[in-house]
């Protein structure tokens, strides 16, 4: 498992991606959007894109367990 600050780091930036509509980008937006998903999924264990972001959200400081509050509508 990845340091939570790492975690962190790696969910802002893919939220950033998926806000500026880098999966409907350039050749190079899509990469560097799908090679933030994958190093999330490594760094949380998983291989889900959404199952990584619950898990990654969980790793986040302030996170408690059994808690929700922090995931998204997606």
């Amino acid at each position: 498992m990845a340091h939570p600050a790492v975690v962190k780091d790696l969910v802002e930036q893919y939220e950033t991606l998926r806000a500026l509509h880098a999966d409907n980008g350039s050749p190079a937006a899509r990469r560097r959007m799908d090679d933030v998903a994958y190093t999330r999924c490594v760094s949380t264990g998983t291989r889900d894109i959404d199952t990584d972001l619950v898990a990654a959200r969980h790793r986040l400081p302030g996170a408690r367990p059994q808690d929700d509050s922090l995931l998204t509508a997606g």
